[in-house]
């Protein structure tokens, strides 16, 4: 409890000095979500087990073409996202999420790939099977994911770390499609934060074992903190980011960091991964925005 209160604090005061810096700087921010745009896409897809790399995703998305075939459920997985991640950065300040707006982004999720159960919900005798769990009833999606979105509304003062990772957990033990389900919720993930003025996050592929190992303990325990802990240190990496272009600081490897102020690179590694310093993820590699006067403490 105490670690997660701390994130929340800590994000907290990012997110006001985040507030402060973005005044004025609309096309810088655009910028920086265009360009994270193949990140959001590969990673969602590679953790669904897309064979796709960040390269190939990014080239697909710029429409270059690839060195080898990939399937066609492939090239529209990427395409696809794409139009979904897009989509919800314009519409989500504008629109509060509903189930209709669920079954609409499944509808850009899966056309093409599976029109047939593109932009609905499962229907009688459509069983899908979550790790060894075997989602709810067809006939029960619509009451869970009722309740589901009545627990989140109820609770709009509390720690938004805890209401998204309750929120992700019960959407994926619900399971109400019968494809894109993983896609889907870290989506919506998204669209909660943006609309509750937080800056969206990038679930990494690296991770997956962890993001894993959270939705067993969900099912087994009834437990959501490994999962808080995915959300809040995803929360505070995007925040880094973003501060450290918008209060214009150079940004430079955190091994480069290390040889600037000669410390050890590994030690700064640890405090990435935890989060404890202002270090960001950027393609894979871990980077930091520095002054010309910092010092390491």
């Amino acid at each position: 409890m105490a670690n997660v209160l701390n994130a929340f604090k800590r994000i907290e005061i990012l997110r006001d000095r985040f507030n402060k810096s973005a005044r004025k700087k609309e096309s810088l921010l655009t910028l920086i979500s265009e360009s994270e745009l193949g990140e959001q896409v590969y990673n969602s897809n590679a953790i669904e087990n897309s064979t796709l790399s960040l390269d190939e995703t990014e080239k697909i998305l710029l429409q270059i073409d690839l060195d080898r075939f990939i399937s066609e459920r492939e090239l529209f997985e990427a395409k696809n996202l794409a139009r979904v991640v897009a989509y919800i950065q314009s519409i989500a300040k504008q629109q509060e999420l509903d189930l209709d707006g669920m079954r609409l982004l499944h509808q850009m999720l899966i056309a093409n790939i599976r029109d047939d159960i593109a932009g609905r919900f499962r229907k009688e005798n459509e069983w899908v099977r979550v790790g060894n769990h075997i989602a709810c009833d067809p006939s029960q999606v619509v009451d869970k994911l009722e309740d589901m979105m009545m627990k989140y509304q109820s609770t709009p003062t509390q720690n938004i770390i805890k209401r998204i990772a309750l929120f992700h957990l019960i959407f994926e033990y619900i399971h109400p499609f019968v494809d894109g389900n993983g896609r889907i919720g870290r989506i919506l993930n998204n669209y909660l934060l943006i609309r509750e003025g937080y800056v969206p996050i990038n679930i990494r592929f690296v991770d997956r074992s962890h993001y894993y190992d959270a939705f067993n303990e969900f099912e087994l325990k009834n437990k959501t903190v490994i999962m808080e802990g995915i959300v809040g240190k995803a929360l505070t990496n995007s925040y880094h980011k973003r501060l450290a272009y918008l209060e214009e600081k150079e940004i430079v490897t955190l091994n480069e960091y290390a040889k600037r102020l000669k410390i050890s690179h590994s030690n700064l590694i640890n405090k990435a991964h935890r989060q404890t310093m202002d270090a960001f993820t950027e393609k894979g590699i871990w980077k930091i925005g520095m002054d010309k006067n910092d010092s390491y403490s």
